[in-house]
């Protein structure tokens, strides 16, 4: 079955960095589009789109508040989709989350916190 696995998560200050990963499973991963999404803390608040990056790694979006900090990338050799976040802000806060839509079905990792803080 599809498996979505992120790591690289935890707690870091203003202004460093983290890599995120998510290993993925279960279906041929080159042939689709990767997303990454977060959730920040509070009640009510939806998940958002916080970048996507094409199947051969070739074109990339991203969320205007992340632009020029966070960067897309991927090894389809190893099945691996990457965020890597530069100049974190206490805003950037939330489980961040892999996903893939397969057959009009989203497919969704169990998340990895990154916490910005002092």
């Amino acid at each position: 079955q599809v498996q979505l696995v992120e790591s690289g998560g935890g707690l870091v200050q203003p202004g460093g960095s983290r890599r995120l990963s998510c290993a993925a499973s279960g279906f041929v991963f080159s042939w689709y589009t990767m997303r990454w999404y977060r959730q920040a803390p509070g009640s009510g608040r939806e998940r958002e789109l916080v970048a996507s990056i094409t199947t051969r790694g070739s074109s990339s979006n991203y969320l205007d508040s992340v632009k020029g900090r966070f960067t897309a990338s991927r090894d389809n050799a190893k099945n691996t989709v990457y965020l890597q976040m530069n100049s974190l802000k206490t805003e950037d806060t939330a489980v961040y989350y892999c996903s893939v839509d397969l057959s009009d079905i989203r497919h969704w990792g169990q998340g990895t916190q990154v916490t910005v803080s002092s």
